[in-house]
């Protein structure tokens, strides 16, 4: 191979070590995005009339997320919890959440036992987190001290007991639902914890056609199965490629200028300085962009746009953004707010 004139051999082979890295790229972006299609398709053998919901689900786990659920009760939240689990090929454990529900419920505990040698020791017996789905019901029953419980585990992926630390198994996500906050005898979220989840996933009732096919399907003789399309080990394969997408500079600025006009404190938009209490942190930046590289795979595309910055902004936002009285005094939503934020890239 004859070298091409003033072209430095080391240039060449690094050019061609790029252009072969992308196609290979691009051959496991396709080959997976034709897999997630099935993903999506078994998913909705169990789940009817929500695909966004689904979309959304499914864009957490590939970013290596955890999804609040917020809906009242009846729309399938748990289900679609169960559901995934199985479709991946993942174990799944589901607690309860109760105002007498404790952290050792959670977490696990240590007990004092006797050898046969007459010695005692303490052993840790594993809780429920223990898992590689926890599926949390109604985590807004919970007191705020067990929901602190699941703090470490989301963010560190291990939970520390009695001065010991026990890693969790991979992949980990939490899967919570929550009722409206209007509803009674429910805790607010702190913020730290809000923070922590990926998305906040808002689930509405299905429409007509959705729900008659519901009815239909589930109160028949016999009801369909949702089957195992993936495993753990291919999970985290896909969370490892969607961390491998190409971000442009572009939506990389669209990203880091979003967040941080939603920010009181530096933002130029009025709505924003008069009526936001507190505004998205760095954490919603990283969401942002591994959100938006997953959905762009999800869809079997090369790259993210700003179609999905606009499709994402609104679930990665909504809890990592408080308004405050003046806002509430005049009539302003948070949806609002964030709709304003996405105006320039419309």
């Amino acid at each position: 191979m004859r070298q091409a004139k003033g072209q430095p051999v080391e240039s060449s082979t690094t050019a061609a070590k790029a252009k072969a890295e992308a196609e290979r790229l691009a051959e496991e972006i396709e080959s997976l995005g034709k897999r997630l299609q099935k993903v999506r398709s078994a998913i909705g053998v169990m789940i009817f009339g929500q695909e966004q919901v689904i979309d959304q689900t499914l864009i957490t786990l590939l970013a290596g997320g955890h999804a609040l659920l917020v809906g009242v009760p009846g729309l399938a939240k748990t289900r679609l919890a169960e559901t995934l689990g199985k479709v991946f090929g993942l174990r799944e454990r589901r607690i309860q959440c109760t105002p007498d529900l404790m952290p050792a419920d959670i977490l696990g505990s240590e007990v004092l036992e006797e050898g046969l040698d007459g010695r005692r020791s303490f052993r840790f017996i594993p809780g429920p987190i223990f898992t590689q789905v926890l599926m949390a019901d109604e985590i807004n029953r919970a007191s705020p001290r067990t929901q602190s419980a699941l703090l470490q585990a989301m963010q560190e992926r291990r939970v520390t007991v009695a001065g010991q630390a026990h890693d969790l198994p991979a992949p980990f996500h939490v899967l919570a639902t929550q009722n409206p906050l209007e509803q009674e005898g429910t805790y607010p979220l702190p913020e730290a914890q809000l923070d922590r989840f990926l998305m906040q996933i808002d689930v509405t009732y299905p429409d007509y056609e959705a729900e008659r096919e519901m009815l239909l399907m589930t109160t028949g003789p016999s009801e369909q199965l949702a089957e195992q399309v993936f495993n753990a080990e291919e999970l985290l394969v896909a969370q490892k490629l969607v961390r491998r997408v190409p971000v442009g500079d572009q939506l990389l600025d669209a990203i880091l200028d979003t967040v941080r006009r939603g920010r009181p404190e530096v933002s130029e938009l009025p709505e924003v300085r008069g009526h936001v209490a507190w505004g998205p942190g760095p954490r919603a930046g990283q969401a942002l962009m591994l959100a938006v590289r997953a959905r762009a795979l999800l869809e079997g595309r090369l790259a993210p746009s700003l179609d999905d910055l606009i499709a994402l902004a609104p679930p990665i936002l909504r809890h990592r953004m408080a308004l405050n009285f003046a806002a509430r005094a005049d009539g302003v939503l948070l949806e609002d707010i964030i709709e304003r934020l996405m105006e320039p890239y419309r």
